[in-house]
């Protein structure tokens, strides 16, 4: 069975939706009668003892950080004993998982596992229908089952406007074989979660992995960990209160970005980019990539100002390790030559040394093609943004 696509994405995979935490998560579940397991969140060791004091041990100590495979990263510990707690909390809470700093725990009961589940919704990007997927296999990479145990996963298109019923949920669910008592359970746990994903105007919800317990809850299912990811554009139909997008961006950079109102992706590369749209500046980046590596991925959008065009220059070289900047605008009603006022303002104001090339077409070209030369500007007149990399080749010594 071939796994339906995630969220549609732009061609760089450039799409950003809003990540909740794993307790914001799961707390969004238990509303939603989905059972999850007695928790609490830490922001120190002592945090951290006290919360486990009221649940009792063993616990599970979780760090709370917006990335998939914590587990294999060293961000999920177990702790029998208080000593052992300390211990694992503080170096925890001094760490960092895949590049991200760990500033909250989730400390939570440690369930005792008899098999575990896996079951998520998202977005197909084809046909733009939720699309929901479960798995008799939970807590693995679940295109990895669809590969090599296609017999354990199976999926179902969703038509958005009809919703998504239990005896759906069933139907869908016998393809697993599952026994009946667990298949009710189960059922109406990923009717529940539906209701998360559609409420919330999701592009994934999920329960990876939804655990079945030897014991307690009358043996029933656990949702031990939560993933939520929000369209940023339904943050303002939600009728919950929201976290605020820019404080779940970690890099400074993108979320500098996110503030002055412009689309800034760190790539990691030493040639920065300013395009006005993301078709220009994926170009660009194609282009530059033949043999130079982007720094990054920055779109205006519209509204082209003297006032962004200088933010926009104030974000890119606030990478140290640049070689040199290509800006590729063009104008149909946007006033690029203010655009240029403000780059030129910010390279007379700051010395800026480095060569920049600069492609501008379109409305008052002319006059944008004399004020970027007045700073220094390397300009090219030419349609083709080959002719602009090409210059940018020859300024950093690349044949």
């Amino acid at each position: 069975m071939e796994v339906p696509p995630g969220p549609r994405k732009n061609a760089r995979g450039l799409k950003s939706p809003m990540r909740l935490y794993e307790y914001e998560g799961l707390d969004i579940f238990e509303g939603f009668g989905i059972p999850v397991p007695r928790r609490g969140v830490a922001d120190s060791t002592e945090d951290a003892l006290l919360i486990a004091g009221e649940i009792g041990y063993p616990v599970v100590l979780k760090a709370q950080v917006l990335v998939g495979g914590r587990g294999l990263a060293g961000g999920v510990k177990t702790a029998e004993t208080p000593e052992e707690l300390e211990e694992l909390s503080a170096s925890l809470l001094n760490s960092e998982i895949k590049g991200l700093p760990v500033h909250k725990l989730m400390v939570c009961e440690k369930a005792d596992i008899l098999n575990e589940l896996y079951m998520g919704i998202t977005v197909d990007g084809f046909s733009g229908k939720p699309v929901v997927v479960v798995s008799t296999e939970g807590g693995v990479n679940i295109e990895e089952t669809a590969r090599t145990s296609p017999d354990k996963i199976t999926s179902f298109y969703c038509d958005p406007a009809f919703g998504f019923f239990p005896y759906q949920a069933r139907m869908l669910l016998r393809r697993l074989g599952l026994s009946e008592r667990l298949l009710t359970l189960f059922a109406d746990v990923l009717v529940r979660l539906y209701r998360v994903f559609a409420q919330f105007e999701a592009l994934i919800a999920e329960i990876n992995p939804l655990v079945v317990l030897k014991t307690g809850y009358q043996g029933g299912l656990l949702a031990v960990d939560s993933v939520i990811e929000v369209d940023n554009s339904a943050l303002s139909r939600i009728k919950r209160p929201m976290p605020e997008l820019t404080e779940r961006i970690e890099n400074p950079l993108e979320r500098k970005g996110r503030e002055i109102g412009v689309t800034y992706v760190d790539l990691g590369g030493d040639i920065g980019i300013i395009s006005s749209g993301a078709g220009l500046g994926m170009a660009t980046m194609d282009i530059i990539g033949e043999r130079l590596k982007p720094a990054n991925f920055l779109e205006t959008g519209g509204g082209i100002t003297e006032e962004l065009l200088y933010k926009c220059m104030e974000l890119v070289m606030m990478k140290s390790d640049l070689r040199a900047i290509i800006i590729n605008i063009y104008g149909g009603i946007n006033p690029i030559h203010e655009g240029a006022r403000g780059v030129v303002r910010y390279i007379k104001e700051h010395k800026v040394k480095l060569p920049i090339v600069a492609k501008a077409l379109g409305n008052h070209q002319e006059e944008t093609w004399e004020i970027f030369r007045d700073g220094g500007v390397h300009v090219i007149t030419e349609a083709p943004t080959e002719k602009a990399v090409e210059r940018l080749y020859e300024l950093v010594g690349e044949e």
